[in-house]
């Protein structure tokens, strides 16, 4: 490979906008996991209690 082939291969590369495609992809991905894992677990602690308060009252404890 002489220098101008690898110049061209470069400036190719820079130009091709597939690469930044995929990797905004990724990070909007990546984005859409963090929410919902905050979501299951700010919820899932309210739902624990929910249930648990439910669980009582069927039993008739004060919890």
């Amino acid at each position: 490979m002489n220098l101008q082939t690898i110049k061209t291969s470069v400036q190719a590369f820079i130009k091709d906008e597939n690469g930044l495609t995929i990797v905004e992809y990724a990070v909007a991905g990546g984005l859409i996991t963090l929410g919902a894992v905050a979501a299951f677990v700010t919820l899932g602690g309210n739902v624990k209690d929910a249930i648990t308060s439910l669980g009582c009252a069927v039993k008739g404890l004060a919890c």
